[in-house]
């Protein structure tokens, strides 16, 4: 549509949405599916604004891609909606056959997976465990605490697992790598995640209004909250930072929860800090996912 990541939207239809929230300009966004709509963009570098048109359609995120990376199956998720388990099921039925006998096992990338629906992150980390504990939240008082427990089915019939997680790895992609981590169902490689550990609930008001509010912190089967910590793989894997035209490296961002202003403070121990949420685009130059494939091609 010729839109571009950091361009700011000022107009809809010739109309100003300056001062508006997010919400408000979002409402007056939508429309009937195929109607076009203006929009007028200012974008850094462009002297001028300009208007983009385009047609209003409904938006499909694909959350599981897979591939076969020859004798191992790659699955990617991308966010944890509501067809993400279904997807993953779908791609470990579909690279078994691809695959064959010779299939070593499975990678399963989360690295700049920003989460998603809770269920689906339960759903997808039971897919790999025979029992025990996937997750549990914890609120102020103890009786509030809530267990998420496997259910007998391992869909990869044991196979191996490796999780690629890196400091974009937030909240249910943090879940799903924490509870295979600690029943050691699977290897994890990368950097440390994000530490989205927080549990918000929505409390409707009156004239359409909400409150967020924090009331529990989640924790790994092995009692570990993630939140201001997140999951700490079990091999430290860097990708090679990028390098610009002169031939000096990028600085990347290193955010994470515990670098944000007036985030909820750890339950148990020392916050962590962040770590790169780079992914080069050249696989060949995928550090992490060619130690993943080495690991998995090496187990006897």
């Amino acid at each position: 549509a010729g839109i571009r990541a950091g361009d700011l939207i000022t107009h809809l239809d010739k109309k100003s949405i300056i001062g508006l929230t997010l919400t408000q300009a979002v409402d007056k966004m939508r429309g009937k599916v195929k109607e076009p709509i203006v929009l007028t963009i200012v974008r850094k570098g462009v002297d001028e604004p300009f208007d983009v048109r385009i047609i209003r359609d409904i938006i499909r995120i694909r959350a599981v891609r897979a591939r076969a990376e020859k004798d191992v199956g790659f699955i990617r998720i991308t966010t944890f909606n509501e067809q993400a388990h279904q997807g993953l099921v779908k791609a470990i039925k579909d690279l078994k056959r691809k695959i064959g006998p010779g299939l070593k096992g499975y990678i399963i990338d989360l690295r700049n997976n920003p989460g998603g629906l809770l269920d689906q992150a339960i759903s997808i980390s039971d897919d790999f465990l025979e029992r025990g504990e996937i997750v549990s939240t914890r609120g102020r008082n103890k009786d509030e605490t809530r267990r998420y427990n496997a259910r007998s089915g391992d869909i990869t019939d044991g196979k191996p697992v490796v999780v690629l997680v890196n400091g974009g790895s937030a909240s249910a992609s943090e879940i799903v790598a924490g509870a295979l981590q600690d029943h050691k169902r699977a290897y994890v490689v990368g950097t440390r995640s994000f530490g989205k550990g927080s549990v918000q609930t929505i409390i409707p008001l009156g004239n359409n209004g909400a409150l967020r509010l924090t009331t529990a912190r989640y924790y790994t089967p092995s009692g570990t909250s993630i939140q201001a910590r997140g999951i700490t793989p079990d091999k430290i894997v860097e990708q090679n930072p990028p390098k610009a035209k002169d031939g000096k490296e990028i600085k990347v961002s290193t955010t994470s929860e515990a670098s944000l202003r007036g985030h909820l403070k750890s339950a148990n121990g020392k916050e962590k800090t962040g770590s790169s949420s780079y992914v080069p685009k050249d696989r060949t130059k995928d550090t992490q996912l060619k130690y993943a494939l080495k690991y998995l091609r090496e187990l006897k």
